[in-house]
């Protein structure tokens, strides 16, 4: 099996381009152990699809499978066209989470960013949890993959390791959560930090930024229909909400290297 490693501001995956195996969960298990595997935060399947250019499927490093994944979405767009599978700058990508729209930013005849039609996203009311004798309240948004934004004053010190999983497994979220730690630090950026259902700490969540800057705008942090620069532990984001809801997130995507595994 031929793969590609790719990484969108470090958050990384291992791709291939065909079907999807029938061991597809174990197998992102062992090839994303940082020792024994080829590492990674889990695998994304590329093949043809019926209703949009292509479809892709993202398991995670514990094997579960994720709806929708922002960085590795935009590395999808690089996949494609780089390695000549198409010649359009303006794709359609199926996902569990519905059809995202691409758009292919090239630099030198090689895509060197994209653009990521995210869809709307949901935000909710504010939760409370009862965490080591505190109260911990969270913002829940949907962007396809549930997320839990946390507002802090410090997102550096932000308990990841700690919070992260109890909230993941807590039992309000019966499918697990992602958690964000964000800290406003001014208008039009934020810090943001995650906790990713299925692979833990990670250096970016696509779909995490998008919904630390809804529920930003949601809270008055950050005005609508205005680029906010999302800062992760990898880099940086753009990120767009427009005035009808939608979200546009931009960012780079790079390859890694080329590999095989024996099955």
């Amino acid at each position: 099996m031929h793969f590609t490693k790719m990484q969108g501001l470090g958050n990384d995956y291992l791709y291939v381009y065909g079907s999807v195996p029938e061991d597809a969960a174990s197998l992102s298990v062992r090839l994303s152990d940082r020792h024994f595997g080829a590492g990674s935060d889990g695998m994304i399947y590329i093949e043809p699809s019926l209703t949009a250019d292509f479809r892709m499927r993202i398991f995670n490093a514990d094997g579960s499978e994720a709806k929708m994944c922002g960085n590795g979405i935009r590395c999808v767009g690089k996949y494609v066209y780089d390695k000549g599978y198409t010649r359009k700058t303006e794709l359609e990508i199926e996902t569990l989470s519905g059809i995202r729209h691409l758009s292919l930013r090239l630099v030198s005849g090689k895509v060197q960013s994209v653009e990521v039609d995210m869809g709307a996203t949901e935000v909710g009311s504010d939760r409370d949890f009862l965490w080591e004798g505190r109260r911990i309240t969270g913002t829940p948004v949907s962007t396809g993959n549930p997320h839990l934004v946390l507002f802090t004053d410090n997102a550096e010190n932000a308990p990841l390791v700690t919070l992260g999983p109890f909230l993941e497994h807590h039992a309000a979220f019966s499918d697990g959560v992602n958690v964000e730690f964000v800290q406003p630090l001014a208008p039009n950026r934020l810090r943001m930090r995650v906790w990713e259902r299925g692979s833990g700490v990670t250096m970016a969540c696509g779909t995490g930024a998008c919904a630390s800057v809804a529920a930003a705008i949601h809270k008055g942090f950050c005005p609508a229909g205005e680029p906010v620069r999302v800062i992760l532990d990898g880099g940086e984001l753009e990120i767009l909400m427009d005035r009808n809801g939608i979200i546009h997130m931009t960012g780079p995507a790079e390859f890694i290297y080329e590999g095989e595994h024996a099955i």
